[in-house]
């Protein structure tokens, strides 16, 4: 991190501040316990920004260098995009989303940690929260309303005191944690060690008692005292606010060139290796399309990335770079892993497998073109493939000789290194294979060793710092189950595609790119009023060898299998009984190797006001970060097809039960109305049960789980689009408006974009489609927008556009509610467009419906004797 160390005041100094070109010096401190401990288990999930982050005054001295002015508020304006002809801009507000929530123990149970299993897990120890008053309370000064973090959010802005109304499990109460977020503004960066509370291991924070007099602070989360070996001694509280870890919510503590094991260079990131496996048992119209995109990435590669080639079939083929202009490869076989003797041969050898591409680009567009298609008449999932064996190979030559131990020294290849495997079918031939046919009388017991051995191959590339992503294209089922667990134990993705084309390329290049960290822990400590009782999230329960402990450490402690800013961590939440005090506590801690080899301890601290009010609570509800938490939960079990009928249910039965537990039953009737303030959160529930996640509109069971695994490790960002599409109406002048995503948008004179996380869809009305011109426009800005909203995203979505009434329409039909089956006062209500129609494009509308057996929106909250909440 290049950001420059800021100035502390030495101990016993007055408000001035050093100026950041003469920084003060630090006192000598003595060493502090690594960032993480814990001897429990924890279960994890994914990330997402928060809100409630507490500076400590509204005032602050001009030469002050930490503040929480400046944080990141993710409440930005509504976005405006560049379109032909001019920016589209939104006319009416997003609109939030939600999702179907699982049931959790009533009671208070321990943490477990799911990937999509769960690990038992011992309770923590109870502490106490009472504690004697200090002579200065130095958090109570902080403005609460000021400070939002990127890095975690809150189903709710505050937290229930009584037991039996605040874990009502068909709600919930939790959080989404995205730590290895980029540094966001407002998150200071510090380079000195942390103090840390001596009975429990949390940090000291902006909402610690401190006396002024002595430099002792009291630990939020134990009221353990501790010392702060002088360091806060100040004349004044004002003083205190010039240390960052006391003024912000969100530290990056910053150490570098302190990991062993590792040869310091001035860019690791640009020496970390990445090596294509590619599968060569393609047809001719496939292999043309992945060679167009292997042509295309590696033309978008930095100059001194290191790249190497291997193409696997019956035998694994390693390209040698060192014949300077000329391809050569060796050759070794499919039907079994390495030998160390071939391993030897290739690693002590002349051959050089990992090249610069500034040296070998012209070598490697020659060993593209070369490929070939598959010559024999045999189908695709015949097809003899040893996509393990070469996997095994890649990992071997990245590893390099056994450490060459010089000077004590373990000189590697780099870190943070990428597999990226390009593949068109099932791995079935040599290790982790499994027959062409699901008729084999063995298929079963092979299935289940073939996942135990990809799941312990991607755990070995994950102790070596590789990610192992898979990247599938074309028709052929790819059997899903076998190569999840190599993916998702190495830290890396799984992502099917329909062809090797424009977004299998893109995907190619944003999975080389994306930034990965590693050796990451994350700690999770909260007050003890609170217990964490589930995380969902890419990681593991972490060992206890693996970390340190300290004598009353109640803190969940997760070993993460990569860091990046594309996955989440969702907590789930209970109290352990009636809150006394006026908030509770919250400290998230992370501690990571980035790109760089620079070991950043990144600690996020948050303070929420309890209530007693359920009104109050309702209305703190986020619903968009609630609906994200019950998808997630729901998903979790949903494994197969029947799974996910199952939960289907569920989600019915969690909607009347909030129903039942917040909302009010009607006069002399059974019905009962959902309280208007979570009135999006069924309708997201809604998006959920009849959505590609829970629902059939995805056709084969290896998409649907695919799509599972991502969004249970996706950032909130992604996981709410996926869960709840966004429609966009274009409008003339190059401007989009947000509608709700009914059927209703469907009007033959408009351009709707439909974006819904992995998949983008741009409807073009017959009316407009006839008048070329404007159809052209229309569809130009439309893309230009997709591109805008999906710039970053990885997965890179596909785009398609089609015509009203073509086959290809169903996929953006099936997707909107159908609303069409409503009376038209309940139509006007929740599309409020309608009202602008002239009779004719009534007429028009109500004809271009594709009529699906499925209820509406209305139909279904009527079913479960549910009074629909008015539209917001």
């Amino acid at each position: 991190m290049d950001t420059p160390t800021r100035p502390h005041p030495p101990p016993g100094s007055s408000a001035a501040v050093a100026s950041p070109n003469t920084p003060t010096p630090r006192p000598e401190r003595r060493p502090t316990p690594p960032a993480f401990s814990s001897p429990l288990s924890a279960r994890l999930s994914p990330q997402i920004p928060q809100q409630d982050r507490l500076p400590l005054s509204s005032s602050r001295t001009p030469g002050s260098l930490s503040s929480g002015e400046g944080v990141h508020h993710t409440s930005s304006p509504v976005p405006q995009f560049s379109t032909p002809p001019g920016p589209p801009i939104f006319s009416s507000p997003l609109r939030p989303a939600a999702v179907p929530f699982q049931a959790s123990p009533a009671t208070p149970q321990p943490v477990a940690f799911s990937w999509g299993s769960s690990l038992p897990t011992s309770s923590s120890p109870p502490y106490s929260n009472g504690s004697s008053e200090l002579p200065l309370h130095h958090s109570a000064d902080v403005d609460e309303s000021t400070l939002e973090s990127p890095y975690v959010l809150f189903s709710a802005h505050k937290v229930l005191k009584r037991k039996k109304l605040a874990n009502v499990p068909s709600l919930g109460f939790g959080a989404l944690v995205s730590p290895g977020r980029e540094i966001a503004p407002g998150t200071e960066v510090v380079h000195h060690e942390p103090h840390r509370c001596q009975t429990c291991g949390a940090y000291s924070n902006l909402y610690c008692e401190i006396l002024v007099g002595s430099g002792q602070w009291q630990c939020v989360i134990c009221k353990n005292l501790n010392s702060s070996d002088g360091e806060y001694i100040a004349p004044s509280k004002e003083d205190l606010r010039h240390w960052p870890e006391l003024s912000s919510s969100a530290i990056d503590y910053v150490q570098n060139g302190n990991r062993p094991g590792f040869v310091p260079v001035s860019d690791t990131r640009i020496t970390a290796p990445i090596f294509l496996v590619i599968d060569e048992c393609l047809d001719e119209a496939h292999l043309q399309h992945l060679q167009g995109s292997l042509h295309a990435f590696v033309d978008s590669l930095p100059p001194t990335m290191r790249l190497g080639i291997i193409t696997y079939g019956r035998s694994v083929s390693v390209f040698d770079f060192s014949e300077g202009s000329v391809a050569s490869a060796d050759v070794l076989p499919g039907d079994k892993s390495p030998s160390q003797e071939s391993l030897k041969a290739l690693l002590y050898g002349t051959g050089i497998y990992l090249s610069p591409v500034h040296a070998s680009l012209p070598v490697v567009h020659t060993i593209f073109s070369s490929l070939r298609p598959y010559k024999l008449n045999l189908p695709e999932a015949s097809r003899d493939r040893c996509l393990g064996t070469a996997v095994e190979v890649a990992l071997a030559i990245i590893r390099g000789p056994s450490a060459d131990r010089t000077r004590g020294i373990i000189k590697r290849s780099g870190g943070n290194c990428r597999v990226l495997v390009c593949s068109g079918g099932p791995n079935t031939y040599g290790p982790g294979s499994v027959p062409h046919s699901f008729s084999h009388p063995n298929y079963a017991y092979m299935e289940k060793t073939a996942m135990k051995w990809m799941d312990h191959l991607g755990q070995e590339a994950l102790r070596h710092n590789t990610t192992v992503d898979i990247l599938c294209a074309g028709t052929c089922p790819v059997r899903i189950p076998i190569l999840q667990p190599l993916a998702k134990s190495s830290g890396g993705v799984l992502i099917l595609h329909d062809d090797f084309g424009e977004a299998f390329g893109v995907n190619l290049q944003r999975a080389s790119s994306r930034a990965a960290g590693s050796h990451g822990l994350f700690e999770i400590r909260c007050s003890d009023d609170i217990l964490v009782t589930q995380v969902i999230g890419p990681g593991e329960e972490a060992a206890v060898d693996s970390h340190e402990t300290f004598k009353r450490d109640s803190s969940f402690c997760i070993q993460m299998h990569s860091v990046e800013e594309t996955q989440s961590f969702a907590l789930s939440m209970e109290t352990k009984g009636d809150i006394k005090n006026d908030y509770v506590y919250f400290q998230f801690a992370v501690r990571y190797s980035n790109i760089y080899h620079t070991d950043i301890s990144r600690v996020i601290t948050v303070r929420l006001p309890t209530v007693d009010s359920v009104s109050m609570y309702l209305r703190s509800i986020q619903e968009n970060a609630a609906a994200v938490l019950i998808a997630k939960r729901t998903l979790l079990h949903a494994k197969t097809f029947s799974d996910a009928i199952d939960m289907r249910l569920t989600v019915d039965e969690r909607v009347k039960d909030i129903a039942v537990k917040y909302g009010s039953q009607l006069p002399k009737s059974k019905l009962y109305r959902f309280p208007q303030e979570l009135s999006t959160l069924p309708e997201s529930l809604f998006h959920l049960r009849r959505g590609p996640l829970l629902g059939n509109i995805v056709g084969h069971e290896d998409e649907r789980s695919v799509l599972r695994n991502l969004f249970l490790n996706a950032s909130f960002d992604l996981s709410l689009r996926m869960l709840a599409p966004r429609c966009l109406m274009h409008r003339e002048g190059g401007t989009f408006e947000e509608l709700p995503a009914y059927d209703l948008a469907m009007q033959s004179n408009v351009a709707v974009v439909l974006d819904h996380g992995t998949e983008i869809f741009i409807w073009l009305g017959a009316e407009l489609a006839a008048q070329e011109g404007k159809s052209a426009a229309a569809l130009a800005a439309c893309r230009t927008l997709a591109e805008e909203l999906t710039e970053h995203r990885f997965p890179a979505p596909r785009i398609l556009a089609f015509k009203e009434g073509s086959s290809q329409a169903r996929y953006f039909v099936s997707r909107l509610i159908p609303a069409h089956k409503d009376p038209p006062y309940e139509q006007e209500a929740r599309f409020l467009q309608l009202r602008t129609l002239t009779p004719e494009q009534r007429t028009r509308l109500k004809s271009s419906f594709l009529h699906f057996d499925d209820y509406s929106f209305c139909e279904w909250m009527r079913s479960l004797k549910l009074v629909p909440p008015e539209p917001s």
